[in-house]
């Protein structure tokens, strides 16, 4: 299957449409020891791992990747390249105490085999669940050009058989009870497509339901799929309906193209009850190339943004409240450093969650 350009045009205007939900009105157990080169992890502090063993099961904490040499002092304990951090850092990543999820993001680039799966499943403990990116061969509706720019209709997009056949059965087979949130995310679509709200909604649904079912209801103990959207114009209780009878769920995308978290949450809502998948991906205000130079090499906060994270510790708390998981997946690119978003984010959830008894 042939490989699409890493661009997904996140960056192309936006076309209106139908009114949307946005309109203004430590884990147990490392695996042994593999041979070879190990990464060590960093020395974590003892107010680090109290708060690691605070937080409630059934909510992960993972960022998009781990490759970032930068992170060496945060989750890594000696400097290595991000090539050998690809291959051999989850061990020494696992063993963060916030850390039991991550974002395979390079599947959105091209598909992996079971093996390379269970390479990844192998070197993280058991209770670690991974959210997975489905290749955007399926998932963008245009082929682009070494720029990102469209350069025509992609005949795969929404192929059920290449989805399955390259995505969910390799990963299922690979990372077994591993496997989390299995996201669809989609590039901003064209304006054919955005012109035809009805039929984006029956045609994305008539997808997933011909995939394997993997019922999002089950999420607290078996892999399900989400839905990610770049134009927030789709996001309407039309596709939220569709979303909660195919029982997937619509993943929360903190990006400079869609609306504040807030109001994300009226859609999350309108799937009804089910796990909470979210993926922080990028300042608001800020285009992906500007951020990823500004705040390399992500070892620091640098733009602190409270309010996202305050509406996420409330809706974690929310999900845990009602019996279900809760997925929260940050990106260097949100406030300048995942790991250290996410140890802020830990310490608004662990006092709301014990306020709540």
């Amino acid at each position: 299957m042939p490989q699409q350009d890493r661009r997904a045009g996140d960056d192309a205007p936006v076309t209106p449409s139908q009114t949307s939900f946005f309109d203004d009105a430590p884990a147990a157990g490392l695996p042994p020891r593999r041979k070879g080169k190990t990464i060590p992890a960093a020395e974590h502090p003892a107010a680090l791992r109290q708060l690691g063993a605070a937080m409630p099961p059934h909510v992960y904490l993972g960022t998009s990747s781990w490759a970032f040499s930068g992170w060496n002092g945060i989750v890594y304990g000696a400097k290595a390249s991000e090539s050998l951090l690809s291959r051999e850092g989850l061990p020494a990543y696992s063993s963060h105490p916030l850390l039991n999820s991550v974002s395979l993001d390079r599947t959105f680039y091209a598909p992996l085999t079971a093996e390379q799966y269970a390479h990844y499943a192998r070197q993280v403990p058991s209770g670690f669940r991974f959210v997975v990116k489905a290749p955007n061969l399926i998932t963008d509706a245009v082929l682009r050009d070494d720029r990102g720019a469209p350069t025509g209709p992609n005949p795969s997009f929404l192929d059920p058989v290449l989805a399955t056949d390259h995505f969910v059965a390799p990963c299922l087979e690979g990372l077994g009870d591993k496997a989390g949130p299995l996201v669809f995310q989609f590039s901003p679509l064209p304006p054919e497509v955005l012109a035809d709200p009805a039929g984006w909604v029956a045609r994305l649904s008539a997808f997933l339901a011909a995939l394997p079912p993997l019922p999002a209801s089950r999420g607290r103990e078996a892999p399900f799929y989400a839905v990610e959207f770049r134009d927030p114009q789709v996001v309407t209780p039309r596709m939220m309906k569709m979303l909660a009878q195919r029982d997937a769920r619509y993943c929360v995308a903190i990006h400079a193209r869609m609306p504040p978290a807030a109001r994300q949450m009226r859609a999350v809502e309108a799937t009804g009850p089910g796990p909470l998948v979210v993926r922080w991906s990028l300042l608001a205000g800020q285009r992906y190339e500007a951020a990823k130079a500004k705040f390399f090499p992500f070892d620091k906060i640098q733009a602190e943004d409270p309010e996202t994270r305050r509406v996420l510790a409330e809706a974690a708390c929310a999900a845990r409240a009602a019996g279900q998981p809760a997925w929260i997946i940050a990106n260097n690119k949100a406030e300048g450093s995942a790991p250290l978003t996410l140890e802020l984010l830990a310490k608004e959830i662990v006092p709301r969650m014990a306020g709540a008894g």
